[in-house]
């Protein structure tokens, strides 16, 4: 499915069904989506450097755009994590 169809799914199936679930007056007072935005943290790449681009792969195939590594901000030595070191995507 393409965002035309997703639209037009939502507008014409799933935006009645609310409007008498919630009692809406309006078309305007019905909630609609603006962004989703998928996350996935790994706290075990911080031993291999691999599962970041599996994740990737993983990301990638469900959402059909590329993912990013996303990386640390700061040293934490507790989990023996350093400083620019990738450990999620999103």
């Amino acid at each position: 499915m393409n965002t035309a169809n997703l639209k037009q799914d939502y507008r014409e199936r799933i935006v009645p069904i609310l409007m008498t679930e919630f009692g809406y007056t309006s078309v305007m007072q019905v909630p609609k989506l603006e962004k989703i935005v998928l996350n996935q943290g790994l706290g075990i790449a911080v031993a291999d450097k691999k599962i970041i681009e599996v994740a990737i792969n993983e990301m990638t195939t469900i959402t059909g755009q590329k993912a990013v590594a996303t990386i640390s901000k700061k040293d934490i030595s507790n989990f023996k994590l350093r400083k620019k070191m990738p450990i999620g995507v999103r």
